[in-house]
């Protein structure tokens, strides 16, 4: 599952916008349903159940990714921000 988690981690970053994302994850989720229509899975088959859990859970897992790296991106700029406040404060 490891190699379908990085795929679809390198189809989204985090300079996309949420709908950009949503639309990549769109694009997994039918391919999975295309792979278990290929793989004539009965719909009531629980592996088919478990793959569609793990597509979301690795979505899930990814946004989590995302958010964290933005998050701390925008924290790295503020204390940049605030050093430099501070060195200016200091020159005076």
């Amino acid at each position: 599952m490891s190699d379908f988690t990085d795929l679809v981690a390198r189809a989204v970053n985090p300079s996309m916008s949420r709908e950009e994302r949503d639309a990549v994850y769109d694009v997994v989720r039918q391919a999975v349903l295309r792979l278990q229509e290929r793989e004539n899975l009965d719909p009531h088959d629980p592996r088919r159940s478990l793959q569609r859990h793990l597509v979301e859970e690795t979505i899930r897992d990814i946004e989590i990714d995302i958010v964290r790296y933005v998050t701390l991106k925008k924290l790295a700029e503020v204390a940049a921000k605030q050093d430099a406040d501070a060195q200016s404060g200091r020159r005076r």
